[in-house]
């Protein structure tokens, strides 16, 4: 959001409400927003994103409201829901209904705007009766792709501190059970047992409580530990990425990735899943390298990485250079193009 406003070429406001309590934000954010957006009429286009019920919002400004582009970076239809959620059918269909109501849907990845359109039909089929056809095709005739910006600072030199001996893992992602961090750390106790040396950054945002393989994992790798929790200054983040060799996902679930692109252009080399967004936002050359098929295919990978990093750092190199894709100042004229698009 930051990103877009500050490249692109025409005036954006911005209008927030804290990263937290998202469901309520789906539920109740639109009777907040329309109350805090002065003077509505003076807009050529409103950008919203899935964690929002659009629908309640353009009935409640009726026909003052200007052309909506829906950004989705995640849905509810496909995002794994924990065991026992009753909430997440009502969650799912506002996701659509804001998708079917918006004149522009934008989804951060072909892999994403896919696994939504065709996960539509299959969740309405679990409606009791009068189940509606047809959506996904209403939706698909006005969604495309516009992957997001990645912002960096312009000294992206390698930290003089860097590690590589031994190499230091990063994990810079959300402590959520879609991260999937057991695998994470059962792949390290394996690399561990085979005597292997690293050690640990452990970044990424929890808004809860520190789930218990956090904590069990602070305690087990203890001597390894650099960096355990937020970091909450954007530029000691970075500086972490920028000693860190090796960065890892083991996603259930994961539409883009932004903070594994963030890393590989700092001077991580990438373990990712063989699947989701992983595929697509990784050239195909990279592929044999740095993309994994399951947990041992994981910890193979991560054993001749450790055992020859010199071999990688080229090859690295060369992956950076393509992710340079993804900034900023090379994707904004596709959104100030579709922001064009949304105004006329």
């Amino acid at each position: 959001m930051n990103g877009l406003s500050e490249h692109s070429s025409y005036n954006i406001d911005i209008v927030t409400m804290p990263g937290k309590n998202w469901r309520w934000r789906m539920l109740g954010a639109a009777l907040y927003i329309v109350d805090n957006i002065p003077r509505l009429e003076k807009y050529d286009g409103i950008i919203v994103t899935d964690l929002f019920n659009l629908a309640d919002f353009k009935a409640l400004v009726g026909s003052q409201c200007p052309p909506v582009m829906a950004y989705f970076h995640e849905n509810q239809l496909t995002y794994p829901q924990p065991p026992g959620d009753k909430g997440a059918f009502q969650l799912g269909i506002i996701n659509i209904t804001t998708a079917l109501v918006a004149d522009m849907v934008m989804f951060n990845s072909k892999m994403h705007k896919d696994a939504f359109l065709n996960a539509v039909p299959e969740f309405l089929k679990r409606g009791r009766d009068y189940k509606p056809k047809g959506i996904a095709e209403k939706i698909r005739k006005k969604a495309e792709v516009l992957y997001p910006g990645i912002a960096l600072p312009s000294d992206r030199d390698v930290d003089a501190e860097k590690q590589t001996e031994p190499p230091l893992i990063i994990w810079n992602h959300r402590w959520g059970f879609d991260k999937n961090c057991g695998m994470f750390f059962s792949a390290l106790e394996e690399t561990n047992k085979r005597g292997i040396n690293f050690n640990l950054a452990l970044m990424g945002e929890n808004f809860g409580k520190i789930p218990e393989e956090f904590k069990k994992a602070e305690n087990r790798f203890k001597e390894k530990i650099l960096q355990f929790g937020y970091v909450y200054s954007r530029k000691d983040y970075e500086k972490w990425l920028k000693r860190g060799s090796i960065v890892i996902s083991t996603a259930i679930q994961e539409n883009f990735g932004i903070s594994v692109i963030e890393a590989i252009l700092m001077g991580c080399v990438p373990l990712l899943p063989d699947r989701l967004s992983y595929p697509e936002i990784l050239p195909e050359e990279f592929h044999e390298y740095f993309l994994y098929k399951n947990k041992q295919d994981l910890v193979e990978k991560l054993l001749l990485i450790i055992s020859d990093y010199k071999q990688y750092e080229e090859i690295q190199s060369r992956l950076a250079k393509k992710m340079t894709f993804f900034l900023w100042k090379n994707v904004i004229n596709g959104y100030d193009r579709a922001l064009e698009r949304l105004a006329e």
